[in-house]
């Protein structure tokens, strides 16, 4: 078992070199056995139970960014294989993976890894991949692989009992218990992740659990649907389904055509409605109780930004002297190490902002106060790296009058208010508060947000991709196009490999 899990973004963010994944999880052959949550974990749990042999290669996961670097890439993919050839011969062969991640002059990431793995193991040998439900889903992916499983909440909070499902699938197999035949049909509709809970009666959520239901018919092994993340520029991009039946390929593309249609029905669900940071501010002042969250969906991390976005901050700072205590995130190293430099009730003035990731606006004039500095340390109380310890680097909070600026030197994942509480702040007890994630703020604020405004700011995660043009992907999509006549789902199928 070996796994690269990372989500990259093409359209701006950071490029993402080994030292990303040294801050999150970089851990080589045995010493991914201490592993114990998320897909890793699951993974291990399930395959412990059934007393394998288990063989580990290396598992590294890190923040998203914009790309893998070549030098980076290089290293873990000949680390795998390398690894891989000394094991064999082996029965099967487990790969955790995103299912969105680029390296530079590799577009498919996880189809180069999982068909070079089916080259050394030849056709015989059961590959299980397990991917996140946003991957990008492509044919060397389906066309290579035994069985794909995919997350099934979002947010993501079951990365582990997915983990143990892809083991067990991949046992079942193993054992002759099972023949997979499995089908991916998709439809081009490019949504950011805003309407996609898993939770509550949401046009995603609908669909999850109507996908999910195929799995108590008989002969039918697994299902997944996936919310394709939007911010890679590639042909054959789409959303849809995966199903996986017991040796039956036409019943598998039938179900999973059938999702896939249903997807495309609710397409106008899964867009949302949006404001201008300058319209978000004065609505949520007229608006009793707090917090108010923005949501700066354009510059989150966890798909890919930078973090250095400034476009709330200015909103807020506008208002003078009319300001509600605020929380703003910011990611900018320079001016995090000046407030490091300064000390902790300095008086600075300083640059600040989209400074890692320029073409999306320009650096602003603040001066404040510097409240705290930290190390930038905290530990994630959840989702995918539940436990882990996550890493801003050197880290401040400078006060400019009621709002509290929170400057990070690196970008990190967000999953609730870790970050927040890591400096001694309370994002709930604050007027304004700024959430660069389309949808992991509902773990802070789900109960507690007098209002919540998604915003259409500049960046490299928008909200929606009406007005964001592809250069690879061909016409006609969603939302580019609202109407697509004739529209039939594109069917990717790992028939070929019994073939």
């Amino acid at each position: 078992m070996g796994s690269i899990l990372t989500e990259c973004n093409q359209f701006g963010g950071s490029p993402i070199d080994l030292s990303w994944f040294a801050r999150y999880n970089l851990h080589w052959g045995n010493e991914m056995l201490a592993t114990d949550t998320g897909v890793v974990g699951g993974a291990l749990s399930a395959l412990r139970q059934r007393q394998a042999d288990i063989r580990p290669l290396l598992a590294a996961s890190t923040c998203p960014g914009s790309y893998i670097t070549a030098d980076c890439y290089q290293r873990l993919r000949s680390e795998l294989l390398k690894r891989l050839r000394a094991e064999l011969p082996l029965d099967g062969v487990l790969l955790l993976l995103h299912g969105a991640a680029v390296a530079d002059g590799v577009d498919d990431v996880e189809g180069d890894l999982v068909r070079t793995v089916r080259d050394f193991v030849g056709p015989e040998i059961p590959v299980v991949v397990t991917l996140d439900l946003h991957a990008h889903v492509t044919a060397n992916m389906v066309e290579q692989a035994h069985g794909i499983v995919a997350w099934e909440t979002y947010p993501h909070r079951d990365s582990l009992a997915t983990g143990e499902r892809g083991a067990r699938l991949l046992l079942d197999i193993v054992a002759g218990d099972c023949r997979p035949t499995m089908a991916m049909a998709k439809v081009p509709v490019l949504t950011g992740g805003i309407n996609g809970s898993t939770d509550g009666d949401g046009p995603f959520a609908r669909l999850m659990r109507e996908t999910k239901a195929l799995e108590g018919r008989p002969g039918v092994l697994s299902s997944s649907l996936f919310l394709v993340h939007p911010y890679l520029d590639q042909p054959h991009l789409g959303s849809g389904a995966l199903v996986i039946t017991d040796g039956d390929a036409e019943r598998a593309e039938a179900l999973a055509s059938d999702i896939a249609g249903a997807y495309w029905e609710a397409r106008h669900e899964l867009e949302p409605d949006t404001y201008s940071a300058e319209e978000a501010v004065a609505a949520g002042l007229k608006v009793e109780g707090i917090p108010i969250v923005l949501v700066e969906a354009a510059d989150c991390a966890g798909g890919g930004a930078s973090g250095d976005s400034v476009a709330s901050l200015k909103a807020l700072l506008a208002l003078g002297d009319e300001a509600a205590a605020s929380l703003v995130p910011v990611v900018d190293p320079d001016a995090a190490a000046k407030c490091h430099r300064a000390g902790v009730g300095a008086e600075i003035r300083l640059q600040l902002g989209h400074r890692l990731d320029p073409q999306w606006g320009e650096p602003m004039t603040i001066a404040g106060e510097v409240h705290k500095v930290t190390d930038g340390k905290f530990v994630y109380s959840g989702g995918i790296w539940d436990g882990v310890e996550g890493d801003m680097g050197p880290t401040a909070v400078l006060r400019c009058g009621e709002i509290l600026v929170l400057i990070t030197t690196h970008a990190t994942y967000d999953w609730a208010d870790e970050q927040w509480r890591s400096v001694d702040l309370d994002p709930i007890h604050v007027k304004f508060v700024v959430a660069k994630n389309p949808m992991n703020f509902h773990n802070v604020y789900e109960d507690h947000a007098a209002a919540i405004y998604v915003l259409d700011t500049p960046g490299p995660t928008p909200a929606s991709l009406k007005s964001r043009a592809l250069e690879r992907m061909p016409r006609p999509y969603f939302p580019a196009d609202s109407e697509i006549p004739d529209l039939r789902p594109v069917v990717l199928s790992n028939v070929g490999l019994y073939a």
